[in-house]
């Protein structure tokens, strides 16, 4: 039984007033409440007067009655669905009345199965195979079964399916694959197809019967003429601005004879049942531009194609101007299409006849112009079937698409951000970021696109202004989309909070360049060709060291190879020689998960592993000990979630405590380290002090080279001089005979003990004679040099002297000879 507040919230949301009666985040005192109520009231009791004046006669409505909202719907004439010519005559559908957004009732309330737009990946929702060469997998297959489990009633479909399967612990691969991969694998086409097609011309529009087709009954009929058809042409509308994942509005289907329109708004529910004709092998489905055609039928009915024939890869095949459905029409059946509705909005119900017309004509003249492109292909390939046989190819990859919904994560925001092409500064950034995680979640609430929460030019803008006031809000959207006035408040908020952020120069530039391929994990070994790469280099051109000198070894670091290392008995492996550079940032990071040591590059390589973990890892228990559920959550709707997010706070806070472990081991780590650093640059402060104590002064080694020179000068004199009585004495002892001693430093000064001194140097006995001449090579080594020799004379004139070839006592003025 549904609550009283449940019951209510309906009603309001059906009325289309504000529901958050059941929402305690958002309504917390009951006056609150109170005035919603009130609003709600007013707002249904406004229109119940309304409705009633309009049933007596009292205002007469002449618009046409449609399934509107509280305003009355505007009529909008603009030049795009006015008839070509003003001059033509204006008929009743010249013009087509152009409904607003809010003035039609959403059709997601009519839903039997609710759309889920839950930040969870897209499950298939095909539950019976027809035409399959392989069974359907059976956690696809019990899919309508969650009404058994009452445990998982207000959980998303996709994650209580995926909790369900986890449960039977079934292979992840079966949830998430193409139900259709076999069949399309194996498909080839037929050999009737590839040859020569018989051309069947179309049928004139007005003379070919339309079916608009909005029930059950009327389905099973068209879907059984569908089966003995040998073609069909498939075309869908959609509609993407109301809705956040989207919605088929219309599906139009056109045999040789017969054009089908169908209600996929009524039908949503029973279009399954299209798949025995849609995947049957032996029926080529045509369409133009399949892209996107394949991703909805599988997103809102579970439909699939196989054997599809795309005329938009066709016209690309045989390289024409332009590869539109209009330049096809135009180009093989002379007809201009009307494109006056193609921006309508296709939710209108019932439709107008113009728009009617705009839908048949989408596939009427397609299979025409599939018969024309085959015969082009095979003419164009001088008969040879290959171009041909590359659409095909082409056709079937489309149909192996799979539809994958839009998942927000924390760095969503970096794709549009890139692309605006703005510089942000940490403030505006922050705000950019909030603002677009609150456009994401609400419009996944509100079921609205996110461009009709709030535009993204708009949400630019204001990052970048950062308003104080709410009123600066209003200022930067123009116009104010309306969940912006109404949750203008919290939109504050979020700008507040962005403001206080310090004001620093941002780092994501270089974090968002656009990337190239990233590359493959799996061959991270594969070697690093260059035109300047010498580890290919043939053996017998290595450079061979001889036998006694020794290799250099190279010590390979993170960046080479770790395979080859070098034997045992000391020689080296020619490989090792050559570095061959290799891509570790991927490898699985050492013990201990220190994050200090890893390069930057490591970093953002462990960031993009970890983004490719499983998004419902937080659902599920542990490896090591299963989850525990209470009775009371099994039958309890309004504790399951409490219940699996409590398991999950456990088992992060088990995680935490593994890498504070693991921190701390870290840091005890580096202090060993670094109490051993300190104890080596000790040992080495005392090597160099011992080093240094060793060395020898500069000064007192220039003055040992000149007391070794002295000795020298002394030692190689044949004889000593003896100075006259009364003149003075030089310092040193010219004649005296020393003996070869060892240079001892002169560290303090003594005063010389002449009693210990030998007289007889100075006691006459030298019997040398004097040279009457002057001999320049003879000199008397004294402890002094005489300065005055080396200026020039001028009183010596041009005077003649002869000198004996003997040496001489020169140095002193009285060692000169008397003329």
């Amino acid at each position: 039984m549904p609550t009283p507040s449940s019951s209510m919230s309906r009603v309001m949301q059906y009325h289309g007033c504000r529901s958050h009666i059941k929402d305690r985040s958002k309504v917390t005192e009951l006056e609150d409440k109170f005035d919603l109520l009130v609003d709600a009231n007013d707002a249904i009791l406004e229109r119940v007067g309304i409705l009633l004046d309009e049933a007596s006669g009292v205002v007469k409505n002449q618009q046409p009655i449609l399934p509107a909202g509280l305003q009355a719907p505007k009529t909008i004439v603009s030049s795009w669905n006015r008839k070509g010519g003003e001059s033509q005559k204006r008929t009743k559908s010249a013009t087509f009345r152009l409904l607003h957004a809010k003035n039609i009732l959403r059709p997601q309330l009519k839903f039997k199965e609710k759309v889920d737009n839950s930040n969870t990946p897209f499950i298939p929702k095909l539950f019976i195979k027809p035409n399959a060469q392989r069974p359907l997998p059976a956690v696809l297959a019990n899919h309508r079964e969650r009404q058994k489990r009452p445990e998982d009633l207000d959980v998303p479909p996709a994650l209580a399916d995926f909790i369900h399967q986890q449960r039977l612990q079934r292979d992840e691969q079966e949830l998430f694959s193409h139900p259709y991969q076999y069949e399309l694998d194996h498909f080839t086409p037929a050999e009737s197809l590839l040859e020569n097609p018989q051309i069947q011309m179309y049928q004139p529009l007005e003379q070919t019967p339309c079916h608009y087709v909005s029930t059950l009954d009327q389905l099973v009929e068209m879907n059984e003429k569908l089966l003995g058809c040998c073609e069909f042409a498939v075309d869908l509308e959609h509609h993407s601005y109301r809705s956040f994942l989207g919605l088929t509005c219309l599906m139009q289907i056109s045999t040789r004879n017969e054009d089908f329109i169908i209600d996929t708004l009524e039908l949503r529910s029973d279009l399954h049942i299209l798949n025995e004709s849609f995947t049957d092998p032996g029926v080529v489905k045509v369409l133009h531009g399949a892209d996107s055609d394949v991703e909805w039928l599988q997103k809102d009915f579970g439909l699939y194609l196989v054997n599809m024939f795309d005329t938009h890869q066709a016209a690309r095949a045989l390289n024409l101007g332009r590869h539109s459905l209009d330049h096809l029409l135009k180009l093989y059946c002379d007809v201009q299409s009307d494109k006056r509705y193609q921006l309508a909005d296709w939710r209108i119900r019932p439709l107008p006849e113009e728009m009617m017309q705009y839908a048949r004509a989408d596939t009427h003249y397609l299979l025409y112009i599939y018969d024309k492109m085959r015969f082009a292909l095979l003419e164009g390939n001088n008969g040879q079937p290959n171009l041909l046989q590359a659409v095909w190819q082409r056709s079937k990859d489309l149909c192996l698409k799979r539809y994958t919904k839009p998942i927000f994560s924390e760095d969503s925001y970096l794709e549009l951000y890139r692309k605006q092409k703005r510089h942000l500064n940490t403030q505006q950034l922050t705000a950019f970021r909030l603002i677009y995680a609150w456009r994401d979640r609400t419009a996944r609430q509100e079921d609205e696109s996110t461009g009709y929460v709030l535009p993204n030019h708009m949400m630019l803008k204001i990052s970048e202004e950062l308003p104080k006031e709410p009123q600066g809000i209003i200022a930067c959207c123009n116009p104010i989309p309306p969940l912006v006035r109404q949750q203008l408040n919290e939109l504050h908020l979020l700008i507040l909070q962005a403001r206080e952020m310090p004001l620093l120069k941002t780092e994501i530039q270089s974090s968002i360049k656009k990337r190239g391929p990233m590359p493959d994990p799996e061959r991270s070994e594969s070697l690093l060709f260059g035109p300047h790469d010498g580890s290919q280099t043939a053996l017998d051109e290595a450079v061979i060291f001889s036998s006694t000198e020794s290799a250099p070894l190279l010590k390979q670091g993170n960046l080479f190879s770790e395979d080859e290392k070098p034997t045992t008995d000391g020689a080296v492996p020619f490989s090792s020689l050559f570095a061959r550079a290799t891509i570790s940032i991927f490898s699985d990071p050492e013990e201990g998960g220190n994050k200090l040591g890893m390069t930057v590059a490591q970093k953002k390589s462990m960031s993009i592993m970890e983004s490719f973990e499983n998004p419902f890892r937080m659902y599920l228990p542990q490896q090591e000990t299963s989850a525990h559920i209470s009775q009371a959550a099994k039958f309890d709707p309004s504790t399951k979630i409490f219940e699996i997010s409590h398991r999950w706070k456990l088992v992060s806070q088990a995680k935490l405590q593994m890498e504070a472990t693991a921190k701390e081991e870290a840091r005890q780590k580096a202090q060993q380290i670094l109490q051993q650093q300190i104890d080596a640059r000790k040992k080495t402060e005392a090597k160099y002090q011992t080093a240094a104590e060793a060395i020898i002064p500069v000064r007192q080694q220039a003055a040992e080279e000149n007391s070794n020179k002295k000795r020298e000068r002394k030692a190689s004199e044949p004889g000593a001089w003896t100075p006259k009585p009364g003149k003075k004495r030089s310092k040193g002892s010219e004649g005296l005979q020393l003996e070869s001693e060892e240079p001892v430093p002169l560290k303090e000064f003594t005063p010389f003990d002449y009693s210990k001194s030998d007289f007889k140097a100075f006691a006459g006995g030298n019997t040398s004679k004097k040279q009457p001449h002057f001999d320049p090579n003879s000199q008397a080594s004294t402890g002094k040099k005489f300065t005055g020799a080396k200026k020039h004379n001028p009183s010596a004139g041009n005077r003649s002297m002869s000198f004996p070839t003997g040496k001489s006592d020169r140095g002193f003025r009285h060692s000169w000879p008397k003329r």
